[in-house]
């Protein structure tokens, strides 16, 4: 706080939303993509950006009651959407991110800035580019920023990275559709370990911020292809992302709900876990939002691997244990927290039981490489873990071939089974 706080007094002295009534397509790209790691190694990434996310997410809530601190780190993410700002078009790739609001990117003149694949964008090299006043409603909208001529923003992390600029409006273009006058934050000082494919984030939380907020659109739907796939995945806003335009599957749906405490989030409930045929004994107060803002469950797709309060997780795991009818693999790998070791014959059928959520109103049973996963080495791993917080985070690892819209127009996740590269 002290650094954001020096940062903007140093800075001190140096629009509408577009309501569209047609939908947009676009693209996502994983942010491995095109890289030769394994699919197992590409697990084991997605399990370090994971634990980084779980930190970053953790670090943003403080209950004045505790004691404890955990340390923050700035989150990679997992998907990239590719769009163009600015006249003529200068392209980027950001970081789809349901957990944040603010769209940011590198720009030039940068003090410094980290290294990206494309073209650092220049804001001076576009007709459509203006600042944005102090007094807007977006500006005011920052958690931390100050006023030198135009509105100026600073976010930093626990670990010293951070992103310091100007907030300015800008045209997007998506797919083949241009949106004018979209606000977004300008980075010129952007330090720390920012390491992946990306140039900025595109923020598509519940605030004024947020990419879907600016659009004007009551909903948007992903699908994410397998992990290791080289095709992309989709991402459809407005009327694109009706489910029925592109599926004859069963579409089910749960209240997505709020926390005040992180508006941001997209919050769910969860009612209990099924491994096997066995409900588990999960009390319903491990999956609860707590009167300080603290527990519940939210949906991420900045979260690679989903994360379990820790008394769900020691439930879901003494499960797959007595059911899995397999020897405990004792792994060098680190990245999973319980294997299995395969049989040594190939003909052996190996039974993995079933794994559901259970929210209210839906039942999401997850596709069986959605919660494992097997290595090189003959063996098989539950890939999910338990969260930092008492929070259950659902990460897009398990939300992989399912189509998910989120309609914050009547307040309700709705999915349905999808082959996403072939929508």
């Amino acid at each position: 706080m002290q650094k954001i706080a020096f940062i903007l007094l140093f800075l001190s002295f140096c629009t509408s939303n577009i309501s569209l009534s047609h939908g947009i397509r676009t693209e996502l790209t994983h942010i491995d993509a095109g890289t030769k790691y394994t699919k197992l190694e590409l697990l084991q990434r997605m399990v370090q950006r994971t634990k980084t996310r779980a930190r970053f997410l953790a670090s943003r809530y403080t209950d004045p009651t505790s004691q404890v601190s955990i340390p923050s780190f700035p989150s990679n993410g997992e998907y990239l959407i590719n769009l163009s700002i600015g006249t003529p078009a200068q392209p980027l790739a950001l970081t789809l991110d349901t957990g944040s609001d603010l769209i940011w990117t590198q720009c030039q003149p940068c003090l410094q800035c980290f290294s990206q694949p494309l073209p650092v964008y220049n804001p001076s090299n576009s007709s459509t580019f203006s600042d944005i006043s102090c007094d807007s409603d977006l500006c005011q909208s920052l958690p931390h920023s100050a006023c030198h001529k135009q509105c100026m923003y600073a976010y930093s992390y626990g670990d010293g990275s951070l992103t310091v600029g100007s907030l300015g409006s800008e045209t997007f273009t998506l797919g083949s559709t241009q949106i004018q006058k979209v606000g977004f934050g300008c980075g010129f000082l952007n330090a720390g370990i920012f390491q992946s494919n990306e140039s900025g984030i595109a923020g598509f939380g519940r605030g004024h911020l947020s990419l879907i907020s600016q659009l004007g659109y009551g909903k948007f739907s992903y699908c994410f292809t397998s992990l290791g796939e080289s095709k992309s995945s989709p991402v459809l806003f407005g009327s694109a992302a009706d489910l029925n335009n592109w599926t004859s599957g069963k579409v089910q749906s749960t209240p997505l709900l709020s926390n005040p405490a992180m508006p941001t989030l997209y919050y769910l409930n969860l009612t209990g876990i099924t491994v096997g045929t066995t409900l588990l004994n999960i009390p319903k107060s491990v999956f609860s939002l707590k009167d300080n803002g603290t527990g519940g469950v939210y949906i991420d797709s900045g979260t690679g691997i989903t994360q379990l309060a820790e008394p769900a997780y020691k439930q879901v795991k003494l499960a797959f244990l007595s059911q899995m009818n397999l020897p405990i693999a004792n792994s060098s790998n680190e990245s999973f927290d319980l294997c299995f070791r395969l049989p040594s014959s190939s003909s052996d059928k190996v039974e993995v039981p079933k794994f559901t959520f259970h929210f209210e109103g839906a039942d999401f049973e997850l596709p069986t490489e959605n919660y494992m996963a097997q290595d090189d080495n003959g063996t098989i791993c539950l890939v999910m873990g338990k969260s930092l917080d008492g929070s259950t985070v659902i990460g897009n690892f398990q939300q992989q071939n399912v189509h998910i819209l989120y309609d914050l127009e009547i307040g309700k996740l709705s999915f349905v089974p999808a082959r996403c590269d072939q929508l």
